[in-house]
Formats: C-alpha cells, structure tokens, sequence
C-alpha cells in the first residue's frame, strides 16, 4: 500500500522527520468502519512494520469522534470467509513490532474500540466513550474485543461493559487500566505527542523485543513467561544497542541507538 493510493474512510501520514507513520481515521461525522477499510488498516500497518522510516504509529479520528463503530450492513453482506478474517485484520496493530498508539476522543465504539484495544497504549480525552454495543444488534463482539478487554479489566467488568452493552467514559477507564492516560479535550494531541517523542527515545530492538516478549506471553504460565524473558534478555545483551546504553551512561552522555 503506497502512501497516496486510495484509502477507504481512512488516511495515511508519514513524518520521516520524527519518524512517526498517522492513520487518521477520516469519514465525517463518525468515522464508521467498513469491511473493505478493515483490510486496508491491516495491510497499512503490514507496510509501516517494513517501512524504515518509521519508529511510531499513531492511529486517532479526525472530529469529534474516533469512530462509532463498524457499518451495520455489511455484516450482512460479506461473505462467511470474509467475516472469518475480521479479527485477523483488527489485530495488525499487536502483530505490528512498533509501538502502536491509540488516541481516542468522542465515541469509541465497536471495531473503533477493538482497534484501539489492539493497540499497545490508550490516550483518552475526558469526552471518550468506549463501548462494544454489538448485544443490541443480537450479536457479539467479533474482532477480539470481549477476549482482550477481559484480560484487562477481568470477567466481571468485562460482563459489565460486554454483556450490557455499557459506555464506560475515558476517566472510567483510565481507572479500570483500559486507558493508558486520560487528559482534557484540548490536551489530547499534545498528550500524543509526547508519548510519541518518549517512546521513540528508547531503543528501538529493545522495544521490538519488550511488545514481543509481552505480547507473547500474556497466557503463558509464570515459568515458561520468566523463561522466554530469560532467552530474550540474552540476545539483547549482544546487541549493538546494549552495547551503546551501556558505554552511554558510564560516559555521562545520551546515547544513539541503531535499532541493532
């Protein structure tokens, strides 16, 4: 997918300079999500993970809204072995070994929040909603929301918010571990901003590594997930970047990682 190839309810921005890919969520007033859209985000993110040029993905939604969810009739429409892959699809921002950042405003709904659920962090403004309304539809959540939201929150909430139907404001969430921050409307670029700058200080195959280790782990037993951070830590520690962070701080100076 090249950068001015035509998109389907979504646009790209690439900042070679702060190294930092966008995809601006971009169908007014809500930004609902078709299915031809949900293939698109997955191979956007396929092509950012191969792109040098970036450190960061940020994903937001242009208004007053990240999205309200998916387009109604097209679960009707699609065909069984495409509704097989939505779920694929909405979680190319996890398989992506960058870190993925989900800036979130107004409703947040459905696959809006799925996608956001598969990112590594959550920004919030104080005017988000998260939901999975899918029950009042007669269906359920189908592109990994209820599993994920589980693991974050635990069954009972994850019933809470799932089962109900509920919209759980940003505050709501920051204080559930849903939401990574949860700041004012007007801070919310700037918020994102600069978790973007902080996360590409560090060393990008450390942090390729941590998403992976983490990522890979989440249901893994405690001796096999201490094991793998055992196998990983040891690679690392021959990598060039170790190499650099170390001499770094002995030398009182910052250091320039090379992602090696």
């Amino acid at each position: 997918m090249t950068e001015n190839e035509q998109r389907d309810g979504f646009r790209i921005e690439i900042d070679p300079a702060r190294e930092r890919a966008d995809i601006v969520l971009d169908r007014p007033p809500l930004n609902v999500i078709t299915m031809p859209q949900r293939e698109q985000l997955r191979a956007a993110f396929e092509a950012f993970d191969a792109d040098d040029r970036i450190r960061i993905v940020v994903v937001r939604g242009m208004g007053e809204h990240f999205s309200s969810g998916g387009e109604i009739r097209g679960f009707l429409e699609a065909s069984p072995e495409h509704v097989s892959r939505l779920a694929w699809n909405i979680a190319a921002p996890a398989r992506c070994r960058k870190p993925v950042i989900a800036a979130s405003r107004g409703y947040c709904f459905g696959v809006g929040f799925e996608l956001a659920l598969a990112c590594d962090f959550r920004l919030v403004s104080e005017t988000c909603f998260y939901a999975l309304p899918e029950q009042r539809l007669g269906q359920i959540p189908g592109s990994g929301g209820a599993a994920r939201l589980q693991k974050m929150v635990g069954i009972g909430r994850a019933k809470d918010m799932v089962m109900r139907s509920r919209r759980i404001p940003g505050g709501q969430a920051y204080e559930w571990g849903i939401a990574t921050a949860c700041v004012a409307d007007g801070e919310l670029e700037a918020a994102t901003d600069a978790l973007a700058e902080e996360l590409r200080g560090f060393p990008p195959l450390a942090q390729r590594t941590a998403k992976k280790l983490l990522n890979d782990t989440e249901d893994a037993t405690l001796s096999l997930a201490i094991d793998m951070e055992g196998q990983m830590y040891g690679r690392l520690r021959t990598s060039d970047d170790f190499r650099e962070g170390v001499e770094a701080f002995h030398q009182k100076r910052n250091p320039q990682f090379k992602g090696s």
